[in-house]
């Protein structure tokens, strides 16, 4: 029943949407046209919003294998360290310290001042995978360990949103949600530099273009140069990024494919909030009085779009300095990759957060300073992790998961110590 649900319904964002939208037009009492369609159009949005980061993640993964087959070649990782292979051990483990956590989670919404219910369906799954894997690192098994996945879950799943919520709110000027991303402590430190280095007068909405080049002031055509240059750049340092193409179509091809993205990702967050929100009022009426559901980070890419490709372009140049500095010094005593897939995600939301407390200049330098903290992040992390999962934070670390982690597996030592 519990794999059921896990890969059904709480793995499956578009279901789980739908069936919150649905369980909320029932207990606000609307009609059977109103439901179905409220509950189908909620699940459009998510698959729509999901398509359109699949594209964009189709688009700059090739851009990291390159840079792994670069910087990293065989020394990077000890083979085997992956996702899939710790789950196809401890993959049991992870289901029980999710579901435990979830119970846990909905506890503290209703019985605590902390309303948070957390909607990220991929993320219910990630953080009790990173740690069980920290709970491994630290010699836990058993009840102890499933015990120690869901706890920490659910205080991460509740918590970290709710301490954003006015960074979010900030930019969003609505309350009605919070963002349940590992985009948290990068954002946080965006926000807290921008505050005191911006202007918030100046917004990156507001960048004057001269009139030839007001083009630029459309997301998807400057994201679709942007990539076309990265695939460009990316050619002459790794020539089989092209294999075979002609490396200038390539990028242009790769490009448009992010700008479509883009559009794609940015419609389906409008779709998103326009039916789940008023649906999931109901829920929090009816269950858990004054509950706020976290949702992934593009739903905040809307309120300020220049932002996110400012702060991924500063954010993959300040990261990819740092982490070159980090390999030739090798600081972390193992050889780093630069961070593409963290630099537009969590960078790009860590962007919107300092944009909404400093304007253009906030969100350029909050998101440099949160790059820099990114790049320490992940090399600690990655060899806290040195028998699990290390392989995979090179590739997605550098945020919550690299901090959260490092310290699940500190308290983690300390009570296996104490078990004996």
């Amino acid at each position: 029943m519990m794999d059921f649900l896990t890969d059904n319904i709480l793995r499956n964002p578009p279901i789980l949407l739908g069936l919150i939208a649905m369980i909320g037009l029932i207990v606000q009492r609307k009609n059977i046209a109103e439901i179905i369609k409220g509950s189908l159009t909620a699940a459009f949005g998510m698959i729509i919003l999901d398509t359109g980061v699949g594209l964009i993640v189709s688009t700059i993964s090739p851009i990291n294998e390159a840079f792994q087959e670069v910087i990293a070649g065989d020394l990077a990782v000890t083979e085997g360290l992956t996702d899939a292979t710790f789950t196809a051990t401890y993959g049991g483990d992870v289901g029980l310290a999710m579901f435990t956590g979830l119970i846990l989670h909905l506890l503290i919404a209703r019985f605590t001042k902390v309303k948070t219910i957390f909607l990220t369906g991929h993320m219910l799954w990630w953080f009790p995978f990173i740690f069980v894997a920290a709970g491994v690192e630290g010699g836990l098994s058993g009840l102890s360990l499933i015990l120690f996945g869901a706890l920490l879950s659910a205080l991460y799943w509740s918590f970290m949103p709710w301490i954003m919520r006015k960074y979010v709110w900030a930019v969003t000027e609505d309350e009605s949600f919070l963002i349940g991303h590992p985009t948290g402590v990068l954002s946080l430190i965006s926000g807290f530099v921008a505050k005191r280095v911006g202007n918030k007068a100046n917004s990156t909405e507001d960048i004057n273009v001269p009139k030839n080049l007001s083009f630029f002031r459309e997301i998807s055509v400057t994201g679709t140069i942007v990539i076309l240059l990265m695939y460009i750049v990316v050619y002459f340092i790794e020539p089989t990024i092209a294999e075979g193409q002609n490396f200038i179509f390539l990028g242009i091809n790769q490009g448009l494919t992010f700008g479509a993205g883009l559009l794609i990702m940015l419609h389906g967050v409008r779709m998103l909030i326009n039916q789940i929100i008023p649906a999931f009022q109901g829920i929090s009426e009816r269950l858990i009085p004054g509950a706020i559901p976290a949702f992934d980070v593009p739903i905040i890419f809307n309120y300020r779009p220049n932002a996110v490709i400012i702060g991924f372009i500063a954010a993959m140049i300040t990261s990819t300095i740092m982490i070159v500095i980090a390999n030739v010094f090798n600081i972390f005593g193992m050889i780093l990759i630069p961070l593409v897939v963290t630099s537009f995600f969590e960078c790009g939301g860590a962007a919107v957060i300092g944009e909404g407390q400093g304007g253009q200049r906030g969100a350029i330098i909050g998101t440099a300073v949160a790059s820099i903290v990114m790049v320490a992040l992940m090399g600690i992390s990655v060899i806290i992790y040195q028998s699990t999962i290390q392989n995979w934070l090179l590739v997605f670390g550098g945020n919550d998961f690299s901090l959260f982690g490092p310290i699940a597996k500190w308290i983690a030592d300390l009570f296996a110590g104490v078990l004996g």
